[in-house]
């Protein structure tokens, strides 16, 4: 592995930002570091680049003691949320400066600077626009700037800290293709923190998914998606309906339907939490096996259709259909409702 990062603890007074995280990247891989405000994962990140000192842990690159290291050694690019490009600088001068700024003994030529920009903007997709100052591009462009200006110093791991969060939605998808095109090309260890899992699954080759300071889980996106280890995975990487349950030897009773239960783990009998994807449903006209229910709205905008029913318990849940499958189905409508995958876990709180 080219990064390994054990027991990393970090505490700001009484508050325990990180509590112990242990985890690895190996060498060219995309790791994403997911979380909602306040997991740790942006302190992890600032303790990499050496600009937190944990308080206790190591952490070892390619066989070295990084905290060992002063900020300046240990040749990591950083990429901020908010660009951090210096306003009175062109592009091409805020992607030189991480050269311009090495001793004399270590810096390059004058024309060998020119030449790396040049590299460098062309493979951001800014040639041509070397000469702008930040204000004269847009957000996404200053984005890419950014980047370059990490690659600049050819780092051995790039850190990005939530790089498209101040970008609108649009963009933001634009931009995640490029990125991974980019760290193919590129092939640096590449660690990246968001919130936003759908990101996170886009883009990452492994995902580490940290709560309160703590890492919950790590694995590939379809690991984390398809095999969540607590409710908190579960819920945090999709939308989820959770209804009360009771558990009897493996089936979970849910409205009075008995559901399989999926999952390494079966839980234990009694009150529990039925935890199911709003798209893990198959919905039928009328009587049959599974949750009775009355239709309250039928919304047909977006790539799924979206049933609003309740529930003959009083619960509003709303399930999502192909468009096609929709046509049949209409307000006050009853329909029965199957699940197809159930998840249980005997308490859940992604607070």
């Amino acid at each position: 592995m080219t990064l390994a990062i054990s027991d990393i603890a970090k505490n700001y007074g009484r508050f325990p930002a990180l509590k112990s995280v242990s985890l690895f990247a190996e060498d060219g891989e995309f790791l994403a570091l997911l979380g909602p405000s306040g997991s740790g994962k942006t302190t992890l990140l600032r303790v990499i680049a050496g600009l937190e000192v944990p308080d206790s842990g190591t952490i070892q690159f390619r066989g070295e003691n990084l905290l060992a290291k002063p900020v300046r050694e240990r040749n990591i690019g950083f990429v901020f949320q908010h660009y951090a490009l210096f306003r009175h600088m062109t592009a091409a001068q805020n992607i030189a400066f991480g050269l311009r700024a090495k001793p004399r003994s270590t810096r390059p030529p004058e024309a060998a600077i020119r030449s790396k920009v040049d590299e460098l903007l062309s493979l951001v997709q800014l040639e041509g626009l070397g000469a702008r100052y930040p204000a004269q591009l847009s957000g996404g462009q200053r984005q890419r700037v950014a980047l370059a200006r990490a690659l600049a110093i050819e780092p051995r791991i790039l850190l990005l800290d939530e790089p498209f969060g101040a970008l609108d939605a649009k963009v933001r998808r634009g931009l995640r293709r490029w990125l991974r095109d980019l760290h193919e090309r590129t092939g640096l260890t590449t660690i990246f923190v968001t919130h936003d899992q759908e990101e996170a699954l886009e883009l990452a080759d492994r995902v580490a998914l940290l709560k309160d300071g703590a890492l919950e889980q790590m694995g590939t996106p379809e690991e984390l998606y398809h095999s969540p280890e607590s409710a908190f995975v579960f819920e945090f990487l999709g939308d989820c309906i959770k209804l009360p349950c009771i558990v009897e030897g493996g089936i979970a009773i849910v409205s009075g339907a008995g559901v399989p239960i999926v999952g390494a783990r079966p839980p234990q009998n009694g009150p529990a939490t039925a935890h199911i994807r709003p798209d893990a449903f198959n919905v039928t006209v009328g009587g049959g096996q599974g949750l009775s229910a009355r239709v309250r709205n039928v919304l047909l905008a977006g790539p799924d259709a979206r049933i609003e029913c309740v529930l003959d318990s009083g619960d509003a849940i709303e399930v999502r259909i192909a468009h096609e499958n929709a046509d049949r189905i209409a307000p006050r409508d009853r329909v029965t409702l199957a699940p197809r995958a159930v998840r249980v876990w005997q308490s859940s709180s992604i607070a």
